[in-house]
């Protein structure tokens, strides 16, 4: 047996299912970057992983609601966004073994990679609902997302530009204005410099190797300055 031959199963073993049909199996591990290797007849895991990302979502939101009946629309559209978020998929692709798993190209370290992880991750759950139906589907999710579902989140650590932004309107300010001050680096590992100001405040400085990064960075230093005083 083949060392993905021996992943797939024990991801199969992690799941506690056996797929009926394992065309939709294979290629929900398959990555597109298969297509550009001679052959144009590959099926990719795309298409399943826009499906399984709804799959995902409506799962955890159903959760979400049942777990805490006093938590109001902003605190769950919070905690919902970190468990969907990219970042957790691909911790949850890797803690299954997903990631050996999937058919790559070798060379291109993929396999690393949280955006191809976590795509695949959301495929996967598409798979299990078309295989097996929602229920099925529904039990995978509960299983894997277990440990995100039960530990605390810090709302003003996940969400800094967001909190910035609430902490702005209170105050009755402009929303909070984002500015790149410098991105430097080669094209491959750049790093963003962002000032974020709010209105009557002295603007904050974030640094980060994306854009994204720098600006939750920025927030974070700004609510830290001000918001605690």
């Amino acid at each position: 047996m083949s060392s993905r031959a021996a992943a797939i199963a024990a991801l199969e073993r992690r799941l506690g299912l056996s797929f009926q049909d394992r065309a939709l199996f294979d290629r929900a591990l398959t990555h597109a970057s298969k297509l550009g290797q001679g052959r144009k007849d590959v099926l990719h895991n795309e298409r399943l992983e826009f499906l399984g990302d709804r799959v995902l979502g409506l799962v955890i939101a159903e959760e979400l609601s049942r777990r805490d009946l006093e938590a109001g629309p902003e605190i769950l559209a919070k905690r919902y966004a970190h468990l969907v978020s990219r970042k957790v998929c691909a911790e949850i692709a890797v803690g299954v073994g997903l990631a050996d798993a999937m058919d790559v190209p070798k060379a291109q370290g993929l396999r690393r990679n949280d955006t191809v992880l976590a795509d695949a991750c959301e495929a996967l759950l598409a798979a299990v609902y078309l295989d097996q139906g929602f229920e099925r589907a529904k039990a995978v999710v509960l299983d894997l997302w277990r440990g995100a579902l039960d530990q605390p989140l810090d709302l003003e650590a996940a969400n800094p530009k967001t909190t910035l932004q609430e902490w702005a309107l209170s105050l009755k300010k402009p929303l909070p204005t984002y500015c790149v001050m410098s991105r430097e680096g080669p094209a491959h590992a750049p790093v963003f410099q962002i000032a974020v100001s709010v209105e009557g405040f002295a603007p904050a400085i974030g640094e980060g190797k994306s854009r994204q990064a720098a600006e939750k960075l920025a927030a974070q230093a700004l609510l830290a300055r001000e918001a605690g005083r």
